[in-house]
């Protein structure tokens, strides 16, 4: 039994060591439940063996300590001077499964945003809608501009909110309809309307990633761009695509064109794996980035995680030139978000420097969204890099008024 009981004990407190990893998001609750029945058994069977003993009793103390660090940040966090924390504050878009998690963020201007999906609306729409409207009441008494409320709601297979809310077809069908673009933008104007009713603001959608000519694979667990893509033809995409963004537009809903680059030539799952464009600047230009210069005047833009080689070494999100093509090549001035932070790519790549180099690139919004716990370590890094100088204060400035302005078009 003791022999069984050692490589159970070194797993947990593996477990114990990375219970802050995205990756244990879902099995964050029932990983405590298990170490201290484990914890129990170990001393049931110890008797004599007190290191054994010890082992098992140290694994609930490894998770207390490694928990409470989450809860240290978050004090550092609210004890410091309110104006510095709003400033890079205002740059999170957050997801939560409590409303109660955000509250207080909501409230002292620590964040921008907000991301919902499946686990908020699992109560029922109804329910949704009230927790966004007490939140944007929070804001409102603290004299703060409305928290920006998106999602994923692109219609077809990547449709978070569905149900409770109707399932749509998937663009895709209308890129051959000789109805096609009105199709699309009813679409639009469709979901954008549902989307408005419970409050939410940005819609991650329209996908405008160019089809590849194959699927991806079996590693290829949660991109399906092949499943997802609208067309291989970047005038078909952007005819579709540009009318379906119409109608979210014409809803109230500002659209989010993704994900720059492109995935379209990607063969990897960029939210497990690091993903490399090999093609020239010119190959990107007259085929995968037409669809997003096309329609970038009515949208926001979102910067996945794939190294463009012909750029920069490092990933779209963090890399001034690629985030600086947009903006000086192409006269975007419109908002630039991030794809989610926890995705393996940059989070396994030293995201803390990576939130740093983001901001000094121009991204406006950095995306926490399938773990929103994993703010207060980036927040920290954040404001830690801006004590010491290392957040270019022209790039903050310049996106801080990119936020004002869309924020007094929305109100």
């Amino acid at each position: 039994m003791a022999g069984l009981l050692w490589p159970i004990a070194l797993a947990l407190l593996a477990l114990a060591w990375f219970i802050d990893d995205p990756y244990l998001f879902a099995q964050r609750d029932w990983i405590w439940a298990v170490v201290l029945l484990a914890a129990l058994l170990g001393v049931a069977a110890s008797r004599r063996r007190r290191a054994l003993l010890a082992l098992f009793c140290a694994i609930p103390l490894v998770l207390a300590g490694v928990k409470g660090a989450a809860v240290l940040r978050a004090q550092r966090i609210s004890a410091l001077r309110a104006t510095a924390a709003q400033d890079i504050g205002r740059h999170f878009v957050v997801g939560y499964v409590r409303v109660a998690e955000v509250e207080p963020l909501a409230a002292h201007g620590l964040i921008g945003g907000v991301f919902v999906t499946r686990q908020n609306i699992a109560q029922g729409a109804a329910m949704l809608r009230a927790e966004i409207a007490h939140l944007q009441r929070l804001r409102k008494e603290a004299g703060l501009p409305p928290l920006i409320v998106t999602t994923d709601q692109e219609s077809g297979l990547v449709s978070h909110l569905s149900p409770p809310l109707p399932k749509h077809p998937p663009l895709a069908e209308f890129a051959e309809a000789p109805n096609g673009e009105a199709r699309a933008k009813n679409l639009g104007a469709t979901i954008g309307a549902e989307l408005a009713d419970l409050g939410i603001t940005m819609d991650f959608a329209p996908v405008v990633d160019l089809r590849p000519a194959e699927s991806a694979g079996a590693l290829d667990f949660h991109s399906f761009i092949a499943r997802r893509a609208i067309s291989a033809d970047p005038e078909k995409v952007t005819r579709i695509a540009g009318a379906f963004s119409q109608g979210l537009v014409e809803a109230g809903v500002t659209p989010v064109l993704k994900h720059f680059p492109g995935l379209g030539r990607i063969s990897e799952d960029t939210h497990h794996f690091r993903a490399h464009s090999k093609a020239s600047q010119q190959e990107l230009a007259e085929s995968d980035w037409r669809p997003f210069r096309a329609l970038a005047g009515g949208a926001a833009i979102m910067v996945g995680h794939v190294v463009v080689d012909a750029l920069d070494a490092k990933p779209a999100s963090q890399s001034r030139a690629v985030v600086g093509l947009l903006r000086r090549d192409w006269g975007f001035e419109n908002l630039v978000v991030t794809d989610d932070l926890n995705m393996s790519p940059v989070f396994h790549h030293d995201i803390c420097h990576g939130v740093v180099e983001s901001l000094n690139a121009g991204v406006d919004l950095l995306l926490v969204a399938y773990d929103g716990r994993q703010y207060f370590p980036l927040m920290d890094c954040a404001l830690q890099a801006e004590a010491k100088g290392e957040i270019d204060a022209a790039a903050l400035a310049a996106s801080r008024k990119r936020l004002e302005t869309f924020a007094s078009a929305a109100r």
